[in-house]
């Protein structure tokens, strides 16, 4: 019987240092992250850094798996993978849904961004300032958009006329623009767009010139059109299941919003210097950099306005804030390019 107790004693002896050992450890929240952007290219890289700042901050009670590339989530899926739990946390493109972002997607309008910085700024900005309800179903991180949006081409494009009919790769409210300036827009992916220049699918892709390094199209493309009066950002969401971060506890989730205001910057940086070795490496495949005049720009220019005025008739007939948003993305691009 002795014999018994004592066994019985030595289980409950154990059993409260089990548990007394495990209250002084923290919990460790394991968390995925889908990026649609390939391992090498710099934001990818901004990402890394964001998550390793994280769990670095965290002291281990934070640990990212991130999923480059799309291998989690496609690109155009990337945010419903966030909504549903299939990836804790995402970035993509809100150009890539289109009609899902329709506040969102003034910031994609031609305003004639001038880097990446600004872009950035201004699309986190604008976010915190206007608080979209199209984004109630997630957590949003922080918000950064590339530089000005250029033409890449086959064929040389020095005036409007010479864009005439062409077949030219583009997204979200960029496929206006390209309309707008008499092309034919063909929706498509980063990912796709290298193979479909190869094959002849399209004659060409608007997009900023880090494209021609970071997905290597400038093997594929011989001139570039510095239309940079109508330069466009996409605007990039990096969104948390909104789930995942309600339980995470309060100090986490300060810390995780303070870093994330911190790589505002570090994107914008980055969208700078990708656009920077874009232009270099394209010119190092002997492709032509075309600068138009400035009466040229301005003939661009005017024909992308109906762009904006039609987002503004549009936004408003639904009920939303048209107006307020572009004017609000003006009053900022204002600020940033101080």
């Amino acid at each position: 019987m002795k014999k018994f107790f004592l066994i019985i004693l030595m289980i409950g002896m154990a059993a409260f240092l089990m548990a007394t050992g495990s209250q002084g450890k923290e919990k460790v929240t394991e968390l995925t992250y889908s990026i649609f952007f390939p391992p090498t290219h710099g934001q990818c890289k901004a990402a890394v850094s964001w998550a390793e700042e994280i769990e670095k901050r965290s002291d281990g009670r934070i640990k990212i798996t991130i999923f480059p590339g799309g291998t989690l989530t496609k690109a155009n899926q990337c945010y419903d993978g966030v909504v549903k739990g299939i990836s804790d946390i995402g970035m993509s493109c809100f150009a890539y849904t289109r009609g899902r972002f329709p506040i969102m997607a003034v910031v994609d309008l031609p305003h004639g961004y001038p880097n990446g910085k600004v872009a950035t700024r201004v699309a986190t900005e604008f976010y915190k300032n206007m608080s979209p309800k199209e984004l109630d179903d997630v957590k949003v991180l922080y918000i950064h958009g590339h530089g000005p949006g250029l033409l890449h081409t086959q064929k040389p494009v020095r005036t409007l006329e010479d864009m005439k009919g062409m077949k030219i790769r583009s997204t979200g409210l960029s496929a206006q623009v390209v309309k707008a300036l008499g092309g034919v827009p063909v929706a498509m992916s980063q990912g796709a767009t290298y193979e479909a220049l190869q094959k002849g699918v399209v004659e060409g892709t608007f997009t900023p010139i880090e494209t021609l390094k970071g997905w290597r199209q400038a093997e594929v493309v011989k001139y570039t059109t510095e239309c940079t009066d109508v330069g466009y950002t996409t605007a990039m969401f990096v969104v948390m299941n909104l789930k995942k971060w309600n339980a995470l506890p309060k100090d986490l989730q300060k810390m995780i919003e303070e870093v994330s205001e911190e790589w505002v910057g570090v994107h914008g940086d980055a969208w700078d210097k990708s656009d920077d070795e874009g232009r270099a490496y394209t010119l190092s495949k002997g492709n032509e950099i075309i600068v138009l005049s400035e009466e040229e720009n301005q003939r661009w220019a005017e024909a992308v306005r109906p762009v904006i005025e039609n987002y503004i008739s549009s936004t408003e007939k639904k009920g939303l804030p048209g107006k307020k948003a572009v004017a609000q993305v003006k009053d900022l691009l204002a600020k940033y390019n101080k």
